[in-house]
C-alpha cells in the first residue's frame, strides 16, 4: 500500500484520472499481478487482460457525488462504426463505446483502496444482482430502487471489491473528504468485433 501510495503522489489533484497505467508504470505491475489474475480467474473461469485503468480520490479539493448508474462504455485505441457498437465519447483523447452488452456481461472491475472508506467519504453503494438485468433505462433505474435495497460498501485499506460493470452503483459526496483514493482495473476476456480493439490491452 505505502508503495502505490507514494507511486500515485505524481498525479495532481483530481476527480480522477483516465490511462493511469500508462501514467503511473507501477499500477501496470499491479494489474498484471499473479494475485489478482487468480483472483479474477477464480471468478470468470479465464485469465483476463486488462482494458481500462483509473485512479480516483476524493479530498477537500476534489469532491463529488456519483447519481446511480451502470458502466455502460469501454475503451478503445480507434473508432471504428459497427453495428451495435454506440454512442461514441472521448474521454482524455481515448476513445469510448458503449459495446452490445454481451461485452459489459463477460467483464469485470477490480477496485483496490488505498485509504478507509465508509459513508463519510463516499464508499460505492450499490443493489446487488441488478447486474443481472441487462442495460437499463433511467426509468428503470427509479423502478429497481424504489424496490430494492442497496448495500454500503465500507471498506479497509487493502481491500479489494469486484464488480460487474452492469452493476448498479453510486457514490454519496464525502461528508468527511479525507483521501478516499481507489485504483479502477477493468478486465476483459474477449476481443471486439472486426476493426475494434481495446485501449490497453
Amino acid at each position: 500500500m505505502a508503495a502505490l501510495r507514494s507511486a500515485l503522489e505524481v498525479l495532481k489533484i483530481s476527480p480522477g484520472h483516465r490511462n493511469l497505467m500508462q501514467r503511473v508504470p507501477a499500477i501496470a505491475g499491479l494489474a498484471a499481478s499473479p494475485k489478482i489474475a487468480a483472483l479474477l480467474k477464480a471468478r470468470l473461469g479465464s485469465v483476463p487482460f486488462i482494458v481500462r485503468s483509473i485512479f480516483f480520490d476524493k479530498t477537500p479539493e476534489a469532491n463529488w457525488l456519483v447519481p446511480w448508474h451502470q458502466d455502460l462504455s469501454i475503451a478503445v485505441k480507434k473508432r471504428g462504426d459497427l453495428p451495435g457498437y454506440g454512442p461514441w465519447s472521448l474521454k482524455d483523447g481515448v476513445p469510448h463505446v458503449q459495446p452490445p452488452v454481451e461485452i459489459l456481461e463477460t467483464m469485470i472491475t477490480l477496485r483496490l483502496h488505498l485509504d478507509d472508506c465508509d459513508e463519510t467519504n463516499g464508499a460505492l453503494r450499490v443493489i446487488p444482482r441488478s447486474h443481472r438485468l441487462g442495460r437499463l433505462s433511467s426509468g428503470d433505474i427509479g423502478s429497481i430502487r424504489s424496490k430494492q435495497r442497496e448495500i454500503l460498501c465500507s471498506m479497509r485499506a487493502g481491500d479489494a471489491l469486484l464488480m460487474r460493470p452492469l452493476l448498479l452503483h453510486a457514490s454519496s459526496e464525502a461528508t468527511n473528504p479525507a483521501h478516499r483514493r481507489v485504483i479502477h482495473l477493468e478486465y476483459a476476456t474477449r476481443p471486439l468485433a472486426d476493426g475494434l480493439e481495446w485501449a490497453e490491452r
